[in-house]
């Protein structure tokens, strides 16, 4: 009977994969102990009771608010705010500038071309680190005190301490105001896609439609509640900036460097992307007397997003984990706030797992998305 079990296939596979994760698990449970067993003789508390002690520190720069007096747990939250603020801003400046750089490449003009091989070529071989540094040192060496900060555009001012540009200041309902227009676009955008082509849907100006709906909405609310909106221009007082939004050198530098590095990887993916795509698809375009933008824009890219986005999701993932790299400018990220907080507490394990645990969701976010994405457009495309 035993040896008629063991001769089954799948019983032998299943049995091995349990023999296997039950190891896993007496070795995981065997390190946990042993290290919790030797922190508390070297008198190390283990937990995570620190997380609501107060910080003690200060961060430079946060979106969030933050305050020496807050507890870890908050300084662990302003630094994951910085860390995504950096990462979202990255990955859609990158992509931005990425599709220039890949259409660049496809020019059939020899200049255009050429600079922009010149640029993945060079930015590509260049380790991101190098690209922060030498952004960090322009910034704080080869730009002016504030009294002669460079003024290139209106209400933009570059400096030592910093770039200042005009802010937009809007209250809470200003806010919410724009959160409905934005709703309303999306939702009716969304209706008219699912409903084009069939008798639930008016055929004739659409737009229109959607344009008056949402002007109608946004004076209805505005005439009854009256939110407030005005444009903050920097200006100089004294021996500094006041007013607008300043821009430190660690997020410059730490902005410029992502964006361009990200973008060289980026622009080479869309060029392949785009190659990749037969030639009949051109001339059917042509044929149909389309023009080579409408061409590329309605036929090409959506057939080469099928091959794009798998590897610009490989790309995301890696410009969320390069984000740590921050710290060598000085720039307050989630790494830089564990690294201060293990010194602060001597909380090195937690601290570490915490840190690959936000890293994790993060990543497996930014996967799930780009998934979901991906089969969009595949189920779009069998359409």
């Amino acid at each position: 009977m035993i040896f008629a079990v063991l001769d089954n296939r799948r019983v032998r596979s299943w049995g091995g994969q349990i023999l296997l994760l039950g190891g896993f698990a007496g070795l995981l449970s065997w390190l946990v102990s042993n290290t919790v067993t030797n922190l508390d003789a070297r008198g190390i508390k283990v937990g995570f009771d620190f997380l609501w002690r107060r910080a003690n520190f200060p961060i430079s720069e946060s979106i969030l608010p933050y305050n020496p007096s807050d507890t870890f747990l908050w300084a662990y939250i302003t630094g994951v705010g910085n860390t995504l603020t950096i990462s979202i801003l990255a990955i859609c400046l990158s992509a931005a500038l990425g599709l220039l750089v890949g259409l660049a490449r496809r020019s059939k003009h020899p200049l255009t071309s050429g600079v922009a091989g010149v640029f993945v070529t060079t930015m590509r071989n260049m380790p991101l680190i190098v690209h922060l540094l030498f952004w960090y040192a322009l910034a704080t060496t080869a730009l002016p005190a504030p009294r002669e900060a460079y003024n290139p555009l209106p209400g933009v001012f570059l400096s030592l301490r910093g770039f200042y540009i005009p802010a937009l200041e809007l209250d809470t309902l200003a806010w919410a105001i724009i959160g409905l227009v934005i709703a309303l676009a999306f939702g009716t955008w969304r209706l008219r896609h699912r409903m084009i082509g069939t008798s639930q849907w008016p055929d004739r100006h659409p737009v229109l439609a959607l344009v008056g709906l949402i002007t109608i909405v946004v004076l209805g609310v505005g005439i009854l509640f009256q939110p407030s909106a005005a444009v903050s221009f920097p200006q100089m007082r004294g021996f500094n900036f006041t007013g607008g939004t300043r821009l430190s050198p660690e997020f410059a530098a730490l902005m410029l460097g992502l964006v361009i590095y990200t973008s060289a990887f980026i622009g080479e993916i869309i060029r392949g992307g785009i190659d990749a795509v037969s030639i009949g698809q051109w001339e059917a375009g042509r044929a149909l007397g389309l023009s080579e933008r409408h061409t590329l824009t309605k036929i090409i890219i959506p057939q080469a997003l099928r091959i794009i986005i798998p590897p610009m999701t490989s790309q995301y993932l890696s410009t969320v984990k390069n984000t740590t790299l921050a710290l060598a400018v000085g720039y307050p990220e989630l790494g830089l706030v564990v690294g201060t907080v293990i010194n602060q507490t001597g909380q090195a394990i937690e601290s570490i797992a915490l840190l690959l645990g936000i890293f994790l969701s993060i990543s497996i976010a930014v996967s799930l998305f780009m998934n979901w994405y991906n089969a969009h457009v595949a189920l779009v495309e069998a359409r």
